[in-house]
C-alpha cells in the first residue's frame, strides 16, 4: 500500500467554485488519473475528503451503497454536518429503504410513462426557442435554464405563474455564490432564503393537493405508500425540492456546452447534417457536460481503493467530469465526438442512486435537438459565454447566439425519434 497523495486546499482547491467558472478542472483531474493512489484533499483543519477521479473507481463507490452511503449527504457544502434529509430524500436515502421509496415514482418517470409526453414536451421546448429566429442575439443558456422547470413543472402539476420564480430559486441552492444569484445578505443569507421559501412552498401545495390528487407527479408522492404507511408531509416536500433541484441541475448544461463550446467548430453542421447520430451524439454531450460535477460518500468501514487505505468515516468525492473523461475507458476521452460508441458515462451517476428523472431528460434532450435543428441553421456566436460559478453544478448562464431560420422552413426532413 502506498502513502496517499495530499495537499493544502490552496494548492488545488477543487471545493472553490471559482475554479468552474473561470478557471479548468481538467488538466488536474488528468493529473490526480495519473497517479497510483486516492489524492486527500484538506478543506480546513477538521474538514477533508479523499478524491475519486478515475471511471473504475467512481463507478465502483457510487454502485456499492453498502460501504459507502448517501446518508450523511450528496454535496460538498455539507461536508462535516448531516444532511437533514437523511433518510426522507430519495438522495440522502439507501437501499433497501431507497428502492421501496422509490417504486412508484420511478414507474412514474420511466421511458414508457414518458414517451406518452413527447408532444406535451415538444410544446413546451418549442416556445422556448422560437425567439432565436427573429434575427437579434438570444441567450441560449437563459433558455435552457428555463427548459426543465418547463417540463418537470407540468409533470408535478406546478401552476405555470411560478416557474420563473422556483427556476431561480433551484438555480440559487446549487450556485448560491454567483454573484448574479447571490443576495446581498451573502452566501449562507442567500441559500437560507432559498430552502425556507422552496420548502415553505411545498409545504403549502402538498396541503392543498391532498384533497385535490391529479395524475401528475406530486400526486404519485402524496399516494405512495412505503413500509405500510403513506409518505409524510416532510418527506413528500423533500423529495418535490429533489425532484425539482435534479430536474434543473441536469437537463440544461448538456446543449449549453455543445453551443458554447462547439458553435463554430463545424460540429452543430454536422449532427445536424446527420439525424441518425441524435442519440450518440446526444449522450456524448452528457458525457462532456458532466453537469453534476460531484457526488459526496461516506465510508462506512474501512476499504481499499487504489492503494489508499480509507478508513470508516471518510468523506469520499467523486468527481463526475473526470471520470468521464477516463482515458482508461473512453478513447481519446479529451476529444468531442458525436460518433462515439459505446459511451457508458456517469453523467446520471450509477447503480441505486442512478438519477430517476434520466428518461425525462433524454426525451426533453432529444426533442430540443431535434426542433433546433429542424427550424435553424447558420448558429453563430454573438457574445461571450459565461459560466455559472458552482462546485456542484458544471454549466453556463449565459450563451449569446444568433442563428437564422432554416431554409424553405421545415429543416430536417425527419420525425422526431
Amino acid at each position: 500500500m502506498h502513502a496517499a497523495a495530499t495537499g493544502p486546499a490552496d494548492a488545488f482547491d477543487l471545493v472553490d467554485p471559482r475554479l468552474y467558472s473561470d478557471g479548468d478542472p481538467h488538466p488536474l483531474w488528468r493529473h490526480m488519473r495519473s497517479l497510483d493512489t486516492l489524492t486527500r484533499h484538506e478543506v480546513d483543519d477538521e474538514r477533508w475528503f479523499w478524491n475519486v477521479v478515475r471511471f473504475d473507481d467512481s463507478d465502483r463507490v457510487l454502485r456499492d451503497t453498502a460501504t459507502f452511503t448517501s446518508e450523511r449527504g450528496t454535496m460538498l457544502d455539507l461536508l462535516g454536518q448531516d444532511d437533514p434529509a437523511s433518510g426522507k430524500q430519495l438522495a440522502a436515502t439507501d437501499p433497501p429503504r431507497h428502492t421501496e421509496m422509490q417504486g412508484r415514482l420511478k414507474k412514474a418517470l420511466a421511458i414508457k410513462s414518458v414517451d406518452k409526453q413527447r408532444e406535451m414536451i415538444r410544446d413546451l421546448v418549442v416556445p422556448l426557442i422560437e425567439p432565436l429566429g427573429d434575427g437579434g442575439t438570444f441567450d441560449f443558456a437563459q433558455a435552457m435554464l428555463a427548459m426543465p422547470m418547463s417540463v418537470t413543472g407540468t409533470m408535478m402539476g406546478l401552476p405555470t405563474a411560478d416557474w420563473a420564480w422556483l427556476n431561480r430559486l433551484t438555480t440559487v441552492c446549487i450556485a448560491a455564490d454567483d454573484p448574479e444569484y447571490q443576495d446581498p445578505g451573502g452566501r449562507e443569507a442567500t441559500l437560507k432564503a432559498a430552502h425556507r421559501d422552496l420548502f415553505a412552498y411545498f409545504q403549502d401545495l402538498v396541503r392543498f393537493r391532498r384533497n385535490n390528487l391529479g395524475d401528475d407527479l406530486l400526486s404519485v408522492l402524496i399516494s405512495t405508500e412505503f413500509e405500510g404507511r403513506h409518505m409524510a408531509s416532510d418527506e413528500i416536500v423533500a423529495n418535490c425540492y429533489s425532484l425539482l433541484l435534479g430536474a434543473n441541475v441536469t437537463t440544461p448544461h448538456a446543449p449549453n456546452f455543445v453551443m458554447a463550446e462547439f458553435i463554430d467548430s463545424g460540429v452543430l453542421q454536422d449532427w445536424a447534417a446527420h439525424p441518425e447520430l441524435d442519440a450518440t451524439a446526444l449522450e456524448e454531450s452528457l458525457r462532456w457536460a458532466s453537469p453534476v460535477n460531484h457526488f459526496l460518500r461516506y465510508a462506512t468501514r474501512d476499504v481499499e481503493i487504489r492503494n489508499t487505505r480509507i478508513k470508516a468515516g471518510d468523506a469520499v468525492v467523486v468527481w463526475l467530469g473526470s471520470a468521464n473523461r477516463d482515458d482508461r475507458v473512453f478513447t481519446r476521452g479529451s476529444e468531442f465526438d458525436i460518433r462515439r460508441k459505446p459511451n457508458k458515462h456517469l453523467a446520471f451517476g450509477i447503480g441505486p442512486h442512478y438519477c430517476i428523472g434520466h428518461s425525462v431528460a433524454r426525451v426533453s434532450l432529444k426533442t430540443l435537438f431535434h426542433e433546433l435543428f429542424t427550424r435553424f441553421e447558420d448558429f453563430r456566436p454573438a457574445g461571450r459565454p459565461e459560466r455559472l460559478r458552482s462546485s456542484f453544478v458544471s454549466g453556463y448562464k449565459h450563451i449569446p447566439i444568433a442563428a437564422r431560420p432554416a431554409r424553405g422552413g421545415n429543416g430536417r426532413a425527419r420525425t422526431t425519434a
